[in-house]
């Protein structure tokens, strides 16, 4: 193998595994040592400048992060089930603790002339206002709405998302000198562009819940509803009750949202039903858990083939009985089971499958051009439609995701923006920054806490279910107080300080292999990649992490690092004699817009010098 090149940035980009997982790359292990070290504010600020909304995205995330940590693969002999560090919830921790920030949030700049208008007041929208207001430019941001957060505000119920964080995070935007035109929604593209904007974004949303035209639809129409309009209905007070058998139909996030606020609203026999495997349902795996700790059962294999009604009204559903049957190639076919068709008594069904993208106020004849799903033909990586000045991002873009995924999108579409409006290519990409730094602070002390914790997860505290279900504002978790957060962050196993090889100093005493824990370290005769994970102390099986390789040692062996498991302790750079094993901190930060993703460097913004 050729020694790994620890200078590209990827390399150990990808052993921070958190980060590398996370769409925004939000340094996960920084801000987790800073809340073990009560500096709520700075985790905040350190959130806050990749994820724009760290109080929002601490309650509602979707948590790619979490299945990615390293925690949950490296102690499975401690546990029996071993889980991540509580990653989303530390976020919580660092919004709801931090002192005021606002002195810390970037300065209105002088205006550059250029005038951008975002459709849609969304994640992905307030993010690219957040992005290109500290750098001069005149962002205006249109919603259909009284106030600003789009799918945030109208799609998670109250008591997993208090209205208070929504103003404040959405504030912070607004304050840097965005305009918000509430109340205006935008029904023609062509009209829009001839106001003469130098760029758009369209952050939208996928606005259209999917409907499930079965027999009797027509007729019981009343009574069924779809999900997000639903939801929308709830939060805006609209709907203040539902009746008491309600059938939840969907297995994703939103069917999760119904259900649980469909149980709050007075509905005493909620259930879902989904047509899929309770394995495969698109819900987080969190989601599913506190729907049926609420006493809301989930029912699978079951697909939906009527709506039954008396003189016009719904009294329930038929369903036809499935199972999984899978070919040689792992593709998965429904097949029905043969049994009777089962009939469930409902006065209401919140209809939750999916939802798709809707654009009928952009003109087909507007040069923005769209593919056989209805969605815009774009540049996957600069977000840039068939109109150069015109961008997407979030579920406007690539179809439903989630907050996350839509803040990247705004992070990137910012970059294009700024690129192009300053003459430069959108499709050329600004590398990220890093930086490598020892956390030697003696001979054998560090600037950080490596001991390993042995703490299993520690639960967030809940409301109780009397006072909970009683009310669909009450807010369900109550998050980690100051005490448990610190136990909490102490389960990092700060996967971003990186042990460093220096094979010059290196006199293969192999120290360093008998010490270390989780036998990652083989020093071996070299060989070609799948030959050599066979033949280290450990074998490396997860091919999904990379090997850290030496050059040629002074016996004609190489120093294999298996990166997968790898606790991050510093006891081989403890061990070692000569110092050749460092222990180091790898900072990475994603390109801003800003003068550090332009051609030609510029002075940096108050925004970049935060970051």
């Amino acid at each position: 193998m050729q020694p790994t090149n620890i200078a590209n940035p990827a390399y150990f980009h990808k052993v921070v595994d958190c980060q590398w997982a996370c769409p925004a790359h939000t340094p996960v292990p920084e801000y987790i040592r800073l809340i073990a070290q009560r500096r709520y504010g700075d985790a905040y600020m350190v959130n806050w400048v990749s994820n724009v909304f760290p109080g929002i995205l601490g309650r509602t995330c979707d948590r790619p992060c979490e299945p990615a940590c390293r925690r949950g693969r490296v102690e499975q002999n401690n546990a029996g089930d071993p889980e991540p560090v509580a990653i989303c919830r530390l976020k919580r921790v660092a919004a709801d603790m931090k002192e005021d920030v606002r002195a810390r949030m970037p300065q209105r700049a002088a205006r550059n002339g250029k005038r951008i208008a975002c459709v849609g007041a969304g994640p992905s929208s307030l993010t690219v206002a957040r992005d290109l207001a500290p750098l001069g430019y005149e962002v205006t941001v249109f919603d259909g709405e009284a106030r600003p957060g789009g799918f945030m505000r109208t799609q998670v119920p109250r008591f997993r998302l208090p209205e208070e964080v929504i103003d404040e995070e959405c504030g912070y935007v607004l304050d840097l000198g965005v305009e918000f035109v509430a109340g205006r929604r935008i029904d023609s593209m062509k009209a829009l562009m001839a106001e003469g904007w130098d760029a758009i974004f369209v952050g939208c949303g996928a606005p259209r819940g999917r409907d499930l035209d079965l027999p009797g639809r027509s007729e019981a129409a009343a009574q069924i509803h779809i999900g997000i309009d639903w939801l929308a209905s709830v939060s805006f007070g609209h709907v203040t009750q539902v009746g008491k058998r309600v059938i939840v139909l969907g297995g994703g996030n939103t069917a999760m949202d119904c259900c649980r606020s469909a149980r709050r609203l007075g509905g005493e026999d909620v259930k879902v039903i989904v047509r899929s495997g309770f394995e495969e349902m698109k819900a987080s795996p969190w989601e599913k858990e506190d729907a049926m700790h609420e006493g809301i059962p989930i029912i699978n294999y079951h697909v939906p083939k009527a709506y039954v009604h008396e003189n016009g009204r719904l009294t329930g559903m038929t369903f036809e009985v499935v199972r999984a049957e899978y070919d040689a190639k792992g593709r998965r076919k429904l097949v029905p089971t043969g049994e009777p068709d089962p009939f469930f008594a409902c006065d209401e069904v919140l209809i939750a499958v999916g939802q798709e993208n809707a654009f009928p106020w952009i003109e087909r004849d507007s040069g923005i051009a769209f593919d056989e799903w209805g969605l815009p033909v774009l540049d996957k990586s600069t977000f840039q439609s068939t109109v150069p000045n015109v961008f997407f991002g979030g579920d406007a873009a690539l179809g439903p995701k989630n907050i996350i995924t839509a803040v990247a999108h705004g992070h990137d579409a910012a970059i294009s923006i700024d690129r192009l409006l300053h003459g430069e290519d959108p499709r050329t990409r600004p590398a990220p920054t890093v930086n490598l730094m020892s956390q030697k602070m003696g001979i054998h002390e560090w600037s950080y806490h490596n001991a390993t914790s042995l703490d299993q997860r520690f639960a967030v505290p809940w409301t109780q279910a009397e006072k909970a279900l009683a009310s669909i504002r009450v807010e369900v978790e109550l998050g980690f107080d100051a005490a448990t957060a610190f136990k909490e962050a102490q389960r990092c196993l700060n996967c971003d300080v990186q042990t460093v090889f220096n094979q010059s100093t290196c006199i293969e005493c192999d120290a360093c292999v008998d010490i270390c824990p989780m036998d990652c370290i083989s020093f071996t005769a070299d060989g070609d990649e799948p030959d050599l994970r066979t033949r280290l102390k450990a074998p490396a099986l997860n091919l999904a992490q990379d090997l850290y390789v030496s050059g040629q040692l002074k016996t004609g062996r190489v120093m294999v690092k298996d990166e997968d498991v790898c606790l991050h302790c510093g006891l081989c750079a403890e061990r070692c004699p000569t110092g050749a094993w460092d222990m180091q901190k790898f900072l990475f930060k994603s390109a801003m817009a800003g003068s550090g993703c332009r051609d030609k460097a510029q002075p940096r913004t108050a925004l970049e010098a935060e970051a």
